[in-house]
């Protein structure tokens, strides 16, 4: 697996596993947050994506209607970056590219700047392309994934 980390200047992440899940979800939840039909998201066993500093990290609810749900969002307390997206349980943390700055990118890969608003700071690196048009390392690339075994 190609190294994946991703974080700012003052929290760094890093993946011990690829991911569990990825796919470019379209619910309303992620619709509001992203400000997008569709997002590309990648879902982590909680204990591989590793945060060097969780102290520096600001929680936020991810669902404004369901401010007591499992997900948060994580901003650097320092600069304000999008993290990821940690799981109250301890069950998951998630990837969102198109969210995240810097997002996960392949180690020692520079950063390439994409088309739109979202420029070099939240885009993916060493990308191949995916049904979004959005960019995704290969680690991450759509594809199908055996289900998680042990239940959800």
């Amino acid at each position: 697996m190609a190294e994946l980390a991703g974080g700012c200047a003052h929290v760094h992440v890093r993946a011990a596993a690829g991911p569990i899940d990825n796919h470019v979800c379209h619910c309303n939840v992620c619709k509001a947050v992203t400000g997008q039909q569709t997002t590309h998201v990648a879902f982590f066993n909680y204990g591989d994506l590793n945060v060097d500093h969780p102290e520096k990290l600001k929680r936020v609810p991810f669902n404004a209607q369901n401010p007591n749900g499992p997900l948060e969002i994580c901003l650097c307390t320092d600069c304000g970056a999008v993290i990821m997206l940690d799981d109250k349980q301890h069950r998951i943390r998630v990837a969102v590219p198109n969210v995240m700055a810097p997002p996960i990118t392949r180690s020692g890969t520079p950063p390439r700047a994409t088309p739109g608003p979202r420029t070099a700071a939240r885009s993916m690196t060493a990308c191949a392309p995916i049904s979004s048009g959005r960019p995704a390392p290969e680690a991450i690339a759509p594809r199908r994934l055996p289900p998680i075994s042990g239940g959800t």
